[in-house]
């Protein structure tokens, strides 16, 4: 079966750095052992590919092939032993960005290529971006990425709804997912440069 031929590799192996990244520094930053980052950084990369597989019912990516597993700890590796000043400010924020609208398309991807329905794969999109950050707020104690009113799920949303839209209708596959990947790219990066939030329910007046 092939997923985005040309670009699905890149997109998986994006997406799963980013987010291996961010879990690994949610434990470093509170002081924990490297095991601990590993975990996270295990958890918070394949969490939203895992979920998604099984929903699909695809076998699971990162128990049948090692290099998933491998890249989460080499990422968590990396972080234990850089110093703290690389990862301050936004910068990890803007490799996120990246990574979210990667693993949306890639997401979205894999479940049309398991011949689900178009709505479906796109929120299998959103699943495979998402999931393992929302695992990653929950093991440590943060508000979940759910629950706050930036745009961070409508961008993988966005990502995944465009390449579902495009490759339906004909487009080929690698540039709906540049194109695809770029739209929650750019949208995500408008919320983090002009920090943009959708507007929350405020009850029946």
């Amino acid at each position: 079966m092939a997923v985005v031929p040309a670009l699905g590799p890149w997109l998986d192996v994006a997406g799963l750095a980013v987010f291996a990244a961010s879990g690994a520094l949610a434990a470093a930053k509170r002081g924990q052992t490297f095991v601990t980052l590993a975990f996270f950084a295990l958890v918070t990369g394949v969490g939203g590919g895992t979920v998604r597989d099984l929903l699909i019912g695809a076998p699971v990516f990162w128990v049948h092939d090692a290099q998933a597993a491998t890249a989460c700890l080499l990422v968590a590796a990396v972080i234990w032993v850089a110093p703290e000043r690389w990862w301050r400010g936004q910068a990890l924020d803007w490799f996120d960005a990246a990574g979210l609208a990667a693993y949306a398309v890639f997401g979205a991807a894999k479940a049309l290529g398991y011949s689900i329905p178009p709505v479906p794969a796109a929120l299998m999109g959103v699943v495979t971006a998402c999931v393992g950050g929302i695992i990653r707020d929950v093991l440590a104690g943060e508000p979940s990425i759910l629950m706050r009113p930036e745009l961070y799920v409508t961008a993988a949303a966005l990502a995944a709804a465009s390449y579902v839209v495009l490759e339906r209708i004909g487009v080929a596959p690698p540039i709906a997912a540049s194109v695809a990947a770029l739209a929650g790219f750019a949208l995500r990066a408008a919320a983090i440069r002009w920090r943009l939030r959708l507007p929350a329910y405020r009850g029946r007046r």
